[in-house]
């Protein structure tokens, strides 16, 4: 999350006039993320998330990521749902921007979640990927394997001036998942960004999954793989196994995955990392200095990739 656009009283009152939520008692921006402009809003009945859609996501998008929320609701998942105006629409537009106004769910992120937290989120995963098995829309992963080369040639000139040989890194990396990534895996709706800082924890359980605005149509499993990525590697890059078995683990309980599945797990982990390491090297490049948001390091993912690179079984997960 994080704040891109301002948003003054005037605008937020033409705003409220459209819902029936009450009156405003506390108004302000959250600094976290690097996507959307979030606000916090305080009413006198209860508290919600102000979205506002900013770079990457585009608004012909929002009735599949809107109505996902519902869905996924109704069949039991704990996720924000859009709080509808008071003529029935999921979304309004705020300084030319499309907007969402989300119920707030309670919990916290964990920056160090230890092995039962691996657990009890991708349990959790797991569980959305049953729920949204039966969702009507569809929407393909625009930062998946015919993203990845698009958006490395853009920015690979400019690599090498955040690290000497990241360029070849990557061009390597991606040749090769280029050449070994699968083709017919267990496919549905994914998140497509399950970090940590997107799974809320009350008293070490889980109390909601938030940020679904790279949720897409692609494989179930590459979601795990985003995870052993996000999830899986300690603060001194060293790759924590037992977090990975837990996790691997706890996703197949509930959903028990193939032995195609399994296999594709380096590969699909490789992926998610060069996925992550392109799009933050992007952010890095172009970040604005005077936005009220955080650009990540590219570099932690330079390592995740590195790790992955060497895997030659699955087994090294704790598969």
């Amino acid at each position: 999350m994080a704040v891109y656009t301002d948003i003054a009283f005037d605008d937020l009152g033409v705003m409220l006039a459209e819902y029936d939520i009450g009156a405003p008692r506390r108004f302000k921006g959250i600094a976290e993320g690097i996507e959307n402009s979030n606000f916090l809003l305080q009413t006198d009945r209860a508290t919600y998330i102000l979205t506002l859609y900013e770079k990457r996501v585009s608004a012909r998008d929002l009735p599949f990521f809107l109505e996902l929320l519902e869905h996924l609701a109704a069949h039991g998942i704990a996720c924000p749902v859009p709080v509808r105006s008071r003529s029935g629409a999921q979304s309004t537009t705020i300084k030319g921007r499309p907007a969402a106004l989300l119920t707030f769910l309670d919990g916290l992120s964990l920056s160090r979640p230890r092995p039962n937290h691996c657990a009890a989120a991708s349990a959790a995963l797991a569980a959305l990927h049953r729920a949204g098995a039966d969702f009507a829309r569809t929407r393909s992963n625009n930062f998946s394997l015919h993203g990845w080369r698009r958006l490395a040639d853009a920015i690979l000139p400019r690599a090498d001036s955040v690290a000497d040989g990241l360029a070849q890194l990557i061009e390597f990396n991606l040749a090769a998942v280029e050449k070994m990534w699968p083709s017919d895996l267990p496919s549905g709706i994914i998140h497509a960004d399950l970090f940590p800082d997107n799974v809320l924890f009350l008293h070490d359980r889980v109390s909601g999954l938030i940020d679904f605005y790279f949720s897409c149509h692609d494989f179930l499993a590459y979601d795990v793989a985003i995870m052993l990525n996000a999830w899986c590697f300690d603060p001194d890059g060293s790759f924590n196994r037992t977090k990975s078995r837990s996790l691997i683990s706890a996703y197949a309980n509930a959903r028990p995955l193939t032995p195609r599945e399994t296999a594709a797990l380096p590969i699909l982990a490789r992926g998610a990392a060069l996925r992550f390491l392109l799009t933050r090297l992007q952010d890095w490049l172009d970040r604005d200095p005077g936005v009220l948001a955080r650009a990540k390091d590219p570099l932690e993912f330079a390592n995740h990739l590195r790790f992955h690179a060497g895997v030659d079984s699955p087994a090294e997960y704790g598969a």
